[in-house]
């Protein structure tokens, strides 16, 4: 793990907001010669601090506007069922995330669609009919005053 200094934290906020601001700009911004900085910016990205750069999509535009967060129990707590459950999630497009988590039930899912006759589609014919799925709970998304993710 890289140990992280004041600037290359200013830098990382910066970009977590903006990642495409010239390094010009992001120089300004954090203090440093634009040398200096795109240097930084580079050993963060040869360190894996930085894994990529993503663009931030208008979820009404591509018809990802309607949100549900679900929670998935399955039947068996077994590493092939969780594989197998985890890799029909990668097939999944409605499927924004998949985490597997701790407590009531294995897995969290962000799942991404249209509306809400899209989302009883998805929760029917595809998350319903993946083998040890126990138990399927829906919490759409009604608003959110706060999303930082890229």
């Amino acid at each position: 793990m890289m140990k992280q200094d004041p600037i290359n934290e200013k830098i990382l906020r910066a970009l977590s907001r903006d990642g495409r601001i010239s390094n010009i700009e992001l120089a300004d911004r954090v203090g440093l010669s634009p040398s200096a900085c795109l240097r930084r910016v580079q050993e963060l990205e040869k360190a894996g601090v930085i894994k990529g750069y993503r663009a931030r999509l208008d979820p009404a535009q591509t018809g990802r506007a309607f949100v549900v967060y679900v929670a998935v129990g399955l039947a068996e707590h077994t590493k092939a069922a969780q594989m197998a459950f985890e890799q029909a999630m990668q097939r999944a497009d409605e499927v924004a995330e998949c985490h597997n988590v701790a407590g009531a039930f294995e897995y969290m899912l962000r799942v991404e669609v249209a509306d809400l006759p899209a989302y009883k589609a998805f929760h029917t014919d595809k998350l319903g009919t993946v083998p040890h799925v126990r138990a399927i709970t829906s919490y759409m998304v009604m608003g959110s005053s706060k999303d930082v993710r890229a």
